[in-house]
């Protein structure tokens, strides 16, 4: 009689763990969900698919509407950034205005676009950028940043000028996910 029990709670322990569904479905569900998930993402397009007409415009949005920027929406793109720029941040932009990619030596931002350049494209883009929102009055003279390349920014602040790097800040424009401060020279890193 032992032996008959014993075999009937050995096989209801068998049955009933092979009807557990957290167990058995986890795995499944999750391999599944991911699949969904970057489905959905490939779909989408990313972050700067997103349409809304309503909301300020993202970092990204201001300078593709801007005349004077056309070669640095083309290096963010080529680059791969629009979707990191038009997320939540915030960010700190140092954007240079095509008349500051003109000053470079004759070439170089033709030699960035290429594809095999991309790595130093974005680290050049990168150098451009800080995580936060940094407005204009807000900075001291000889205050170091940390860009998100890794490398650090020198800000510059004499008689109400603001520089960057020794390259003038312009204007600055406030996004929906941080400010823009347009600069006449294209910063690089050392």
């Amino acid at each position: 009689m032992k032996k008959a029990y014993l075999a009937v709670a050995v096989v209801a322990g068998i049955v009933f763990a092979s009807c557990n569904p957290t167990e058995q479905q986890t795995g499944t569900n999750t391999d599944l969900q991911q699949e969904i998930t970057s489905s959905e993402a490939e779909a989408s397009g990313g972050q700067s698919s997103v349409v809304d007409n309503e909301s300020q415009k993202n970092v990204v949005q201001v300078a593709a509407t801007s005349p004077d920027h056309t070669t640095l929406v083309t290096a963010v793109k080529t680059a791969g950034l629009v979707d990191v720029l038009t997320n939540a941040g915030p960010f700190t932009v140092f954007a240079p205005t095509n008349a500051a990619f003109e000053k470079l030596p004759a070439g170089t931002v033709e030699g960035l676009l290429k594809p095999e350049k991309r790595g130093d494209l974005r680290n050049i883009l990168q150098y451009h950028v800080y995580v936060g929102v940094l407005n204009a009055d807000s900075f001291e003279d000889g205050q170091s940043l940390g860009q998100v390349n890794g490398g650090r920014i020198t800000m510059g602040v004499k008689d109400g000028k603001v520089t960057v790097n020794g390259a003038n800040i312009v204007a600055s424009i406030p996004t929906s996910n941080g400010v823009i401060h347009v600069v006449d020279q294209v910063l690089l890193p050392q």
